[in-house]
């Protein structure tokens, strides 16, 4: 049976070349399962960015940043701050942190058809706190803007999730950065996991956004589903990620109880247990950006026949 031990057992005894076949494996499997901290962010940019070609940049984007943090970090392990990384307290902030950038980002696409740059005097203020918003066209839809929503904002969302320290970060600061021979290559472990997760999510963001394409809308509809998604994803999520952050901060003992969850018999991180990041990325994926997905998209199709009220 394939487990993370075996896996480690088995990468560990060739010597930095298994080390580094492992960290690359573990940052594939990493970004297949149904992790927290790159999911909602991929998913939300890729169905904004509704085209194979920018959900795949999206992807790329988010992970490109990802890696670099995790080399960071890596070389960081090597110096002995592995147990700061992995600590309950620094983890917590990681997640307010997340939840606080992914909320301004989905209130900013909600409220002003576009993302915020952090330039220009930070938007001009957010345009005075968030009170300008697209005016609605005569189709009752907020008025469409033919470019794809920028996606630079991911840069920022990978770099500063990648801090958070799940069950791969754990293997990767206890075991295989540590076992490297120096200093100088102490950052690529880290590197090659970011490498695993880039090309995973990088694929996954391309998929969803050529899906998104194929759902015959008009442009102003496919603009309008497309916004409507992401952005609530983005502030809805984020909303989630900040207030178990909170918890986390204000209530750690609870919060250590949830995130070991019930185990599945699975030797997989991730899916080794039912726990708190589980459940934040199912309700974030699949109830948010799901249910976001489907009443956009009635809505649309609802008023190109006309019809007055939407549920």
């Amino acid at each position: 049976m394939l487990t993370t031990t075996s896996l480690i057992d088995a990468g560990t005894g060739p010597g930095i070349v298994g080390i580094l076949a492992l960290s690359f494996l573990l940052g594939v499997l990493h970004g297949v399962t149904p992790d927290e901290h790159t999911w909602p962010i991929t998913v939300s940019y890729a169905i904004g960015a509704a085209s194979g070609k920018q959900g795949m940049k999206a992807g790329l984007l988010f992970s490109a940043a990802f890696a670099v943090q995790r080399a960071i970090a890596s070389e960081l392990a090597f110096l002995a701050l592995a147990p700061v990384l992995a600590s309950g307290a620094f983890n917590a902030w990681i997640d307010l942190l997340v939840g606080i950038v992914m909320a301004v980002s989905g209130m900013y696409i909600l409220r002003l058809g576009r993302e915020l740059h952090l330039t220009e005097g930070v938007e001009q203020f957010l345009h005075r706190v968030l009170r300008v918003g697209p005016h609605d066209g005569t189709d009752g839809m907020p008025a469409a803007d033919d470019r794809p929503i920028p996606v630079r904002m991911t840069l920022i969302h990978g770099f500063v999730a990648g801090w958070g320290t799940g069950a791969f970060a754990v293997i990767i600061y206890t075991v295989l950065a540590p076992a490297m021979p120096n200093a100088a290559l102490a950052f690529l472990p880290g590197l090659l996991f970011g490498v695993g997760t880039m090309l995973v999510q990088a694929a996954a963001g391309a998929a969803l956004g050529a899906w998104m394409r194929t759902r015959n809308l008009g442009a102003t509809a496919m603009n309008y589903v497309s916004r409507a998604v992401a952005g609530n994803t983005l502030l809805y999520g984020g909303m989630l990620f900040a207030a178990w952050g909170l918890v986390s901060l204000l209530l750690p003992g609870i919060a250590t109880t949830l995130d070991a969850g019930l185990p599945t018999g699975l030797g997989i991180p991730n899916l080794d247990s039912i726990n708190a990041g589980l459940v934040l990325v199912t309700v974030i994926v699949g109830v948010i950006a799901a249910g976001s997905f489907v009443r956009a998209v009635r809505r649309v199709r609802a008023l190109a026949q006309g019809e007055a009220h939407v549920p």
